[in-house]
């Protein structure tokens, strides 16, 4: 069965900022109703692609709202942490949420938003990687003791343990095939952008690792794939919607290289318009019949089971976005099931 979720930069659209997040939060809520499996917040600072730039204090409001939806970040930017005061964090959102929170863990794509926190670029995998190991260590033990190049923890004596044990379900953005090898051993539940035959690529390798450790298909993690989606009831409506807040978003998502007169690194990813955006398969907007027709390919040449769709962004109205989720929750989400 494939599973739906929506994922959420949380891009400025220029509203008050008490106004956008009111907005967001009501949003979570008709995603829940409207039947999706999950929201995945972004984590993004000094940016407009990001106003939670703090996920776990825009998530403890949206559990607080919601009831059966799970929640997490896509992703913590571990670098930017002290891991263990994001240990403490998560396990009171899992418990806050009564174990629907999911745990999204990462080094973070922006590398530009790491230099404004005064994090050397170059180390920003190495101390994703330590603080990484920290957090796990957490999970696994009552009293810490770590010893490593960029963190240092003596008797540290671990008082809270998470809800769901040992830990929530972990996520991770997978660039690569080669990338998720570590992955499979722990079944952890990972994300891809951009074409779908690199998601494929991604898919046919986890798949492959985890017959070999002789585990059942029906116990598969979640492979995913984010793109945007926007249903209206007919295609010329949703593609005017897509084009009027599409550029917004990808003025946002380019802010930051371009104030460090850097290559934008993803514009292959994601077009500067949105119809070239759709032409090469990486959204799309349309009624709910094409929609569909899109998933079902998606599905196909992706080889997922989890379609992560960006339902919200740029300039956008809450309205058409509240009656997108609405229409894909209705129209385009039973026949996958």
């Amino acid at each position: 069965m494939l599973e739906f979720a929506v994922f959420d930069h949380l891009d400025t659209n220029g509203s008050p900022l008490g106004s956008f997040l009111d907005e967001r939060l009501r949003l979570v809520d008709t995603i829940e109703q409207a039947g999706f499996a999950a929201y995945h917040v972004a984590e993004h600072h000094s940016s407009p692609l990001g106003m939670a730039s703090s996920p776990s204090v825009f998530l403890s409001a949206a559990i607080q709202r919601t009831s059966r939806i799970k929640l997490g970040p896509l992703v913590y930017v571990l670098p930017l942490y002290h891991p263990l005061r994001v240990y403490e964090e998560v396990c009171m959102l899992d418990h806050l949420s009564r174990g629907r929170f999911m745990l999204g863990v990462g080094r973070g794509g922006a590398l530009v938003e790491h230099q404004r926190y005064g994090i050397e670029p170059t180390n920003a995998s190495a101390i994703y990687q330590e603080a990484f190991a920290v957090l796990m260590r957490a999970f696994e033990t009552d009293v810490l003791n770590f010893e490593g190049k960029f963190f240092t923890f003596k008797d540290f004596v671990v008082q809270t343990k998470p809800y769901q044990l040992p830990h929530p379900p972990i996520w991770y953005g997978a660039p690569s095939p080669d990338a998720i090898a570590w992955a499979v051993p722990k079944a952890i539940n990972v994300v891809s952008l951009g074409p779908s035959a690199r998601a494929k690529a991604i898919s046919d390798r986890y798949r492959k690792d985890w017959r070999e450790l002789g585990r059942a298909e029906s116990e598969l993690p979640r492979i995913g794939i984010t793109r945007h989606v926007v249903v209206a009831e007919t295609d010329a409506q949703a593609r005017q919607i897509a084009r009027d807040a599409y550029p917004r978003w990808r003025a946002a998502m380019e802010f930051l290289w371009k104030r460090s007169g850097q290559d934008f690194l993803l514009k292959d990813i994601y077009p500067t318009d949105f119809e070239a955006l759709q032409a090469i398969g990486h959204g799309i907007a349309g009624s709910p019949a094409t929609v569909r027709d899109y998933i079902a390919r998606l599905e196909r040449e992706a080889g997922v089971n989890y379609v992560l769709c960006q339902m919200v962004f740029g300039d956008m109205n809450i309205g058409d976005a509240t009656h997108s989720i609405k229409l894909f929750g209705k129209e385009v989400m039973p026949a996958f099931r």
